[in-house]
């Protein structure tokens, strides 16, 4: 008798043209899932698509298409993000929006897209990404800690509210990656902001990856967690 084919899982990730998105999406595919990558530039994933995370219609479409050319989608990763540090008082009311749009309304849009098909199918993992600030908060960086806080709430509430249809819902929070975002003369790679972390390193983006993966696929037993894969930053 010949073995059924097992089709490869599909996961959707976002921000997956560079930095700790890409990591993932690497990490995933090496499990052997497809992976569609959303990104305002394009990526070298199974499926790429030119999305604006923000935008709900462009969010929806393009997962309509992933279900049409990949299959089901059974994991999503929302890794897209926007970072600018500024004095509370010199953030303008447009600074705040476009934050808060990009982090909580990424996650929610992709959520909203993404959520029925997961319930009637009994199952499915959304793993948000967060940050270290949105738990220890930071120095000019109020409005980024508030969009990021936002989703730990929010990531919190929707893992009680679905977890009976068979959806686990987590987050990760990482501290600052030694990514391109991070440049050289960056606060973050200052030695002495490094020996106040207990590893005195910055996180590698495989190291992110691999903590969504572990989320994704053998942490079936979790559910609202936040996972700190920070270097210690915050215990």
């Amino acid at each position: 008798m010949i073995p059924e084919t097992v089709q490869p899982r599909v996961a959707v990730v976002t921000g997956a043209a560079g930095g700790i998105g890409a990591s993932i999406a690497a990490e995933l595919t090496d499990r052997g899932w497809h992976v569609a990558g959303f990104d305002l530039q394009p990526s070298t994933w199974d499926l790429s698509r030119i999305v604006d995370v923000s935008d709900p219609v462009a969010v929806t479409e393009a997962v309509a298409e992933v279900e049409v050319k990949l299959g089901p989608v059974e994991a999503i990763v929302t890794a897209a993000g926007h970072y600018a540090m500024d004095d509370v008082l010199d953030i303008t009311p447009e600074q705040w929006h476009i934050m808060l749009r990009v982090h909580v309304g990424g996650l929610v849009n992709l959520v909203r897209a993404v959520l029925p098909a997961m319930t009637a199918r009994g199952h499915g993992s959304i793993v948000a990404v967060t940050s270290e600030l949105a738990i220890g908060g930071g120095d000019r960086d109020a409005h980024y800690a508030a969009a990021k806080g936002a989703i730990i709430g929010l990531v919190r509430s929707l893992a009680i509210e679905v977890a009976q249809a068979g959806v686990r819902v987590n987050a990760v929070a990482p501290g600052p990656t030694d990514t391109p975002l991070i440049g050289p003369d960056s606060p973050w790679r200052d030695p002495a902001y490094l020996a106040t972390l207990p590893l005195r390193r910055l996180v590698e983006p495989h190291e992110v990856a691999l903590t969504v993966g572990h989320l994704v696929e053998e942490a079936t037993f979790m559910t609202g967690e936040i996972l700190s894969p920070n270097a210690g930053a915050v215990i």
